[in-house]
């Protein structure tokens, strides 16, 4: 475990480095702090004012002026977007008679003329013209103005730096008197307090005596309006919190400082040793700075008012600050980054009969974004006739010139991002026309158009994209390109006769994805998945006629209902773009090739970095749905753009974040409409120094990392973190007295997506400093941290959005934080805030919490056991007589609530049984027969086999040797049969030669002696001869030679005939003896072969039964879990049980398969080693079989050698 080590590395917490002090406040240069006089006109208000003050403070907050006679008038410079030169309507120049109000002539008006550009969205905009005595002077104000303005980081300025602010504007608010009115005051804090307390509050601070309702502003100084702040609006939760650390005292010591600092403000995540705690130096630093009391800060204590003051400071900021600024590596591909994008740019509106501008695309440059859309068209009337122009088709929407929309992305691609801007061409012009847009483009952007790809990164398979780096200050085009070769061709014939054939065949085709495939083209239903979903030029006339019939005079004021659009919608068919493209405009396309979607294995051949597809929402969550991985994988190498779907009518926005899960590069939004899917959007890319690019993490850019963007498992190398957020209080929420209510949301990965679920009690009629103190509201597993952002919204007792702020959690800040919130179009909020408690660590799963603390902190395991060994030292036990013994805390238990318990830890052990000789001489009979039947209820042990003469007992065995017992005797006796009756023929033969009956009983007592000697050694196969030629032999007695020669041949032929008879005999009883012995040992074997299955019959059904029990005590610990969670007091809501419920079951499913898991694995060794042992016993089997047969060879054999001849007399 130690992901400490490398956790966020990069980002320290500001208290832990004062190389990363946050400096929001930059230079105003002193002509503006100075002031001059200036004429000054008023687009809304249609207001000239002569002789007009105007400065910038020295804050560079505010632009403010003043009349003679006047109050002051006061612009807050966070809504400020631009200062042109020149005098500007929202789309137009001035009027004609617009000079006649102002001295001088048109052209030096213009020249001496500066326009202030202001507003609270990006369509309801303010335009204020300021005209100078000298062009000089406008230009030279124009240029500082410019600088004062891109300052991104005042957005993110603490709430003190926040009352300074309103401070500022309150002293900057004068009457005709030069005074700052008691109103302007009152009206800070009505929304939770009475007029006459308020009022009160200043005459005890001296600020104005009696009826006097003005205020001197020599007197109103900041700190006399800090304190005003706090008596008014008093915080305490605050002081309950300072109470916590001081305890009975009234200030905190620095060890205590340092404890609040270590343990409550800082991220437990990060590493000690490339960040190390807070120490007394750096606590000193914050006393020093914040305690206000010389003799406080050298007795080293502070007091409330400085701890409230560091609450509220830079050095307590809810995000990492290094995040605001331009962090991210801009040496990657452009595929690796989120690109902020917009859809149909030009609309101020609703998508149908509303109003085209081209003051939007200078207000979505100027706030980041850094791909725009250019639906393209031709001109029928008017000043555009002949010309291209901008608009939504035929959806009766305003016409702008095209050459006015490049001229002003011109003026503004760069002043708030110096990197590459992307032209989203949707073409539907004429050759012609194409032709004036090629020019166009050439001709006012210059060198900004990257009309030629860079020679490091040609436009060749297998090679990446330059990165956003490589492309600074850039404009790309993505437009539908011509087949290179006939590219080429096309546009050597137009350089060299300057014509092309416009007689050729216009052909539609949807250029980038086809939406409806199986769709008939000549339908005249609307498909909502169409982006542009324009009228059939075969049925503009019909449709013109019915939208005049049905909508009359509302097509002039843009106030088509929802019923009168949705019927319109159906008299509606997509136009695709065209596919006859000029060649010139082809060959301005480079690094953005939009091509037609062929499939995931069709764009990972090609291997084509250049080409990009665009996707409508629909069909991107339907690509999700089927294809994550792959659309993940996708966008490793190439760019997809993701558009909201025709149905849209009313230019809403879906959410981004599923498609920002995938790596989608180009999420285009409606930036038109603030609603919560631009919240996000804005929220999300004003990091990174607010420069339109972020870099995807690792996984979603990596060839090398697989990712599922809907995994609800933490992802390799990914740790999963914790984070809980208690929301306190809030500050200034409302000018008014109302009910107000906070809601917490997080977006990321689906299973980290929490909406809806989270949100505060009530507290009415109080905007100004209402106490919530909820319960934290808990995220306790957060798979993907990088791609997860928490929203904090603001809601009065009507549910109208009072204010909302998105924060990442990359970069997030734990511990006690003043948030500061935004507009609904993210448009920074001076004075409402909320107070709140964040939580954030590394999501521990539940049991595992010992384990995780003896790594993390294996001092306090150690003291832990010093602990202990000291009350057992207390109890009498010694030292000495504990042995030291190895901890076992690896094998970590988690108990269920039913008291099972699984070893997250456990070895499988087998041990492997020798080899043991299966022969009647190496083995043990166990003295018991074993029976079939119970064969099965056998203890599958290993190191207890069946022998031999266990397999002997058996009835068949038994059976079969008494049958060949039988036999074998059966065929002695005939054998002796045979004997006997040889003897006979043989004496009874040898009687007529001798003639003689002395000899006769010797040769029965000799026959008798010979049939007892061969029947003892018949069973070694042995006999003995008789020699009745000796010597000694009493025959020879009284018998002559010729007699005798007759004698010894009969004797030699019964000799002969003897041994013959023997021989077929032995040889007939080892025939008998090896089919017996074959026979038992196939019997043999036959047993073998049924004990070995009978053993695997009972491992299965032993497996079956652990199985059965196993699965019962899982079903069991499921349950139980469920239930301790319903039952639970801890989780209050029942989408958090629900969440609970499922990540516990998907906990207990994984511990469950690896138990079933574990448990197969053991019974498969089992097996292995049964059938090993197995196969081992039936090759000793056949060894033995063998032996036994070549034994039975040796003694037929062994018997023939020794056989003699032999005879009975």
């Amino acid at each position: 475990l130690h992901h400490r080590c490398c956790h966020r590395q990069n980002h320290p917490p500001q208290l832990m480095n004062k190389d990363l002090e946050f400096k929001w406040q930059v230079s105003v240069p002193d002509h503006l702090r100075r002031g001059l006089h200036f004429d000054r006109w008023d687009e809304e208000t249609n207001t000239f004012e002569l002789r007009c003050f105007v400065q910038v403070d020295e804050y560079g907050f505010f632009l403010y002026w003043t009349a003679e006679g006047k109050e002051a008038q006061i612009l807050d410079l966070t809504q400020v977007s631009d200062v042109r030169s020149g005098c500007w309507l929202k789309d137009t120049k001035a009027p004609p008679d617009f000079e006649l109000r102002f001295t001088g002539s048109r052209e030096s008006l213009e020249s001496r003329a500066v326009t202030v550009v202001s507003g609270v969205d990006f369509v309801n905009l303010n335009f204020t013209c300021f005209i100078a005595e000298e062009a000089t002077i406008a230009q030279e104000w124009k240029i500082a103005m410019m600088k004062v303005l891109k300052n991104f980081r005042v957005a993110h300025v603490c709430p003190m730096t926040c009352l300074l602010k309103h401070w500022k504007m309150l002293s900057l608010s004068l009457n005709a008197n030069r005074k700052i009115p008691v109103k302007n005051i009152v009206r800070t804090f009505i929304s939770g307090r009475t007029e006459k307390f308020i009022i009160q509050c200043l005459v005890d601070s001296r600020l104005c005596e009696g009826k006097n309702l003005e205020i001197d502003p020599e007197k109103f100084t900041f700190d006399t309006f800090y304190h005003l702040c706090v008596r008014i609006c008093p915080r305490p939760e605050i002081q309950e919190l300072f109470s916590q650390i001081a305890g009975s005292e009234e200030f905190i010591t620095v060890a205590q400082l340092i404890s609040f600092l270590n343990e409550k403000q800082r991220d437990p995540r990060l590493n000690e040793i490339l960040y190390p705690e807070c120490d007394k130096s750096k606590a000193m630093i914050v006393l020093r700075k914040y305690e206000q009391v010389e003799e406080h800060v050298n007795q080293e204590k502070l007091y409330y008012d400085g701890f409230l003051r560091f609450m509220m400071s830079e050095d307590n900021a809810p995000m990492l600050y290094d995040r605001i600024e331009l962090n991210q590596d801009m040496d990657q591909p452009l595929s690796d980054y989120l690109i902020n994008s917009s859809h149909n740019t030009y609309l101020t509106g609703r998508q149908f009969g509303g109003r085209s501008s081209v003051e939007m695309y200078r207000q979505v440059l100027l706030s980041g974004c850094r791909c725009i859309e250019l639906d393209c068209w031709d001109g029928t009337s008017g000043v555009g006739k002949d010309e291209p122009i901008i608009t939504h088709g035929k959806a009766m929407c305003t016409d702008i010139l095209f050459k006015d929309v490049i001229a002003a992305i011109k003026e503004t691609a760069f002043v708030t991002s110096v990197y590459p801007v992307i032209l989203s061409f949707e073409n539907h012009c004429s050759k012609k026309n194409q032709l004036k847009m090629a020019a166009y483009c050439m001709k006012i952007f210059g060198d900004m158009l990257l009309s030629s790809p860079l020679s490091s990164h040609p436009l060749e398979p297998g090679v990446p994209l330059p990165s956003p780096n490589q492309l600074k200050g850039k404009i790309l085009i993505k437009s539908k390109r011509l087949n290179p070769d006939v590219e080429k061709q096309e546009l050597e014939q137009f350089l060299k006769k300057g014509q092309l054939d416009e007689d050729v065949e216009e052909v539609s085709e949807n250029p980038e994805v086809d939406e409806t495939p199986g769709t008939d083209s000549t339908t005249d239903v609307l498909n909502e998945n169409e982006a542009h979903p324009e009228l059939k030029g075969t049925e503009s006339v019909t449709f013109r006629s019915k939208l005049r019939s049905l909508a009359g005079a509302k097509i002039k004021e843009m106030a088509l209902s929802k019923e009168e659009e949705e019927r319109l919608l159906a008299q509606y068919h997509y136009i695709s773009a065209t596919t006859n493209i000029h060649p010139l405009l082809s060959s301005l396309v480079n690094y953005t090739q939009p091509v037609k979607f062929a499939g995931f294995d069709v764009a990972e051949q090609n291997n084509c970095h250049f080409h990009m597809s665009s996707f409508s929402e629909s069909t991107g969550l339907g690509y999700l749905k089927t294809s994550a991985i792959e659309l993940v994988n996708y966008n490793k190498r190439q760019i997809s753009r993701i558009y909201p779907k025709g149905g849209r009518v009313d230019s809403s926005n879906y959410l981004p974040q599923i498609f920002w899960n995938a790596g989608c590069q180009m999420v285009s939004l409606n930036f038109q409409t603030p609603d919560l899917a631009m919240q996000l959007n804005q929220g999300k890319f004003e990091y990174n120094g607010t420069c339109g690019y972020l870099l995807k993490p690792d996984f979603l850019r990596r060839a090398d990392r697989m990712f599922d963007p809907f995994s609800e498992s933490p992802v390799d190398g990914v740790v999963a973190a914790y984070c809980s957020v208690r929301v306190i209080s809030g500050q200034f929420l409302s000018e008014k007295k109302i009910g107000t209510y906070v809601e917490v949301e997080m977006y990321g990965l689906p299973t980290d997506t929490i909406r809806k679920e989270f949100k505060t009690k009530m507290v009415p009629s109080n905007g100004l400093n209402p106490v919530y103190n909820e319960e934290p509201f808990v995220f306790r597993k957060i798979v993907l941290p990088e791609l997860a952002v928490l929203r904090f919204a603001v809601y009065d007792e009507n549910s109208k959005l009072l204010g909302q702020r998105i924060l990442p959690l990359d970069g997030l800040q734990p511990g006690y934080r003043h948030i500061s919130l935004r507009s609904e179009i993210n448009f920074p909020l001076t004075l409402p805030t909320l107070f709140c408690h964040i939580v954030l660590k590394t999501y521990i799963p539940e049991g595992l919490g010992d384990i995780v603390e003896a790594l993390s902190d294996p001092k306090g395991y150690l003291s832990m056991i010093e602990k202990r060994q000291q009350q057992m030292e207390h109890m009498g036990i010694r030292r000495e007589d504990i042995d030291e013994v190895p901890s076992d805390r690896k094998l970590i238990t988690i108990k269920n609530s039913g008291g099972d318990s699984v070893d997250s830890i456990s070895e499988v052990k087998t041990t492997a049984c020798p080899a043991t000789p299966i022969s009647s001489s190496s083995t043990q009979t166990s003295g018991k027969a074993i029976k079939g039947t119970e064969m099965g209820l056998l203890p599958l042990k290993l190191d207890e086999h069946v022998t031999y003469e266990e397999l002997k007992l058996e009835k068949a065995y038994v059976k079969l040797t008494k049958k060949h017992l039988k036999e074998y005797e059966y065929i002695k006796r005939r054998h002796a049969k045979e004997r006997l009756g040889m003897q006979r023929q043989q004496t009874l033969a040898f009687e007529k030669i001798t003639a003689k009956k002395q000899p006769l009983a010797f040769v029965r007592n000799q026959s008798k002696s010979l049939s007892q000697n061969r029947s003892e050694h018949r069973s070694v196969y042995q006999s003995k001869s008789l020699d009745v030629t000796g010597p000694n032999n009493r025959l020879h007695d009284g018998v002559g030679p010729s007699r005798m020669m007759h004698i010894r041949h009969a004797i030699a032929e019964q000799t002969r005939d003897w041994s013959e008879l023997t021989k077929r005999q032995l040889e007939a009883e080892h025939r008998m003896r090896k089919t017996q012995i074959e026979e038992e040992w196939t019997l043999l074997k036959k047993l073998l072969v049924q004990v070995h299955q009978q053993q695997r019959t009972a491992a299965k059904q032993q497996l079956e039964a652990e199985s059965k029990l196993l699965r019962q005590k899982q079903t069991k610990k499921s349950m139980d879990d469920s239930k301790a969670i319903q039952l639970g007091k801890t989780v209050k809501t029942k989408a958090e049980r629900d969440r609970r419920v499922k990540e516990v079951q998907e906990k207990n499913c994984k511990i469950f398969l690896e138990e079933r898991r574990r448990l197969a694995v053991k019974h498969q060794r089992q097996e292995e080693l049964l059938a090993k042992f197995q196969a081992e016993q039936m090759e000793r089997l056949d060894k033995e079989a063998r032996h036994a047969s070549d034994l039975e060879d040796q003694m037929y054999m062994e018997a023939l050698l020794a056989s003699k001849p032999e005879t009975l007399v």
